[in-house]
């Protein structure tokens, strides 16, 4: 099996410049749990008659870079196309694996933003695609900041690039003191500060994390609460910032328990680990290469 080299796999200092597939029975697992997890979001979004492609965030946190390569690979996955979208939660482990892999990769930052490290969050990651938990003024302007000093080997492919970094605004549905993101109420002031006061940064939508009980309930007949209210949410925040048509904001929701629930309330995007890549190792276990 091929590794890739060169320019698909560019030099990292301390690191070899190749990255190797998994082993064929490992990379066979990786192809039918994606190929399984398309199929469902397609036949759930057919059902709630949508017309436009829901996104798939294959969520790769303390994977090895040869699963990720599995998938975005199509002369090693097999695919018809590369899978584009990844998402991850640690800044460090990000950074690592976007300077590794292929600078093709869309790279999403999934988890909790700190406000220390948001700049070099929007700095240092190549091919970043979007930052999904923006829940403060302070860590928008600090990501706008950082996307402004950005250096032109960090932008990934051109016909990938973006001028302006595309954010989320988090928005905890549930009430849960555990769940980072802003009230509900909340959701309006704060993206109307990223769209006057952030010139580097681009709205996309709302995003949520719902509660872990609400979750385990939904099935695409049984809605899930959290999923309404950030519909909600996302409607009153085009309407009350101009936009012609709510769905030109995004909504981002959805996990490996509940992203069919998820299509059906509307949501453009799913965040899929587990049911593609299967259990966690411990993060002291986790290795990048």
């Amino acid at each position: 099996m091929a590794a890739l080299t060169g320019r698909d796999s560019p030099t990292v200092p301390g690191s070899p410049a190749i990255v190797t597939p998994a082993d064929p029975a490992r990379m066979a697992s990786l192809l039918q749990n994606f190929s399984q997890v398309n199929v469902r979001v397609t036949s759930a979004a057919t059902k709630a008659n949508r017309t436009k492609p829901v996104r798939i965030v294959a969520v790769s946190k303390y994977k090895p870079v040869s699963d990720i390569i599995a998938l975005h690979a199509p002369s090693v996955a097999r695919l018809p196309n590369a899978h584009l979208h990844f998402g991850e939660n640690y800044l460090q482990e990000l950074i690592d694996k976007s300077r590794i892999l292929p600078p093709g990769i869309r790279w999403h930052f999934i988890g909790a933003l700190q406000s220390n490290k948001c700049v070099s969050l929007a700095r240092d990651v190549r091919s970043l695609w979007a930052v999904e938990s923006v829940d403060s003024e302070k860590k928008a302007s600090l990501l706008s900041k950082g996307w402004s000093e950005r250096p032109p080997e960090n932008i990934g492919f051109e016909e990938f690039g973006d001028k302006k970094l595309r954010v989320y605004v988090q928005v905890n549905t549930s009430g849960e003191e555990s769940k980072s993101g802003v009230e509900p109420s909340e959701a309006v002031n704060l993206c109307r500060f990223i769209m006057e006061k952030c010139p580097d940064l681009k709205l996309m939508g709302l995003m949520t994390i719902g509660s872990i009980a609400r979750s385990k309930a939904t099935t695409p007949d049984n809605k899930n609460e959290d999923f309404i209210l950030l519909r909600e949410t996302r409607d009153k925040v085009a309407k009350e910032l101009g936009f012609d048509n709510p769905e030109d904001l995004e909504l981002s929701m959805g996990m490996s328990e509940d992203f069919e629930g998820a299509v059906a309330c509307g949501s453009d995007e799913v965040r899929v680990g587990t049911t593609i890549f299967g259990d966690r190792p411990h993060k002291s276990q986790a290795k990048v290469v």
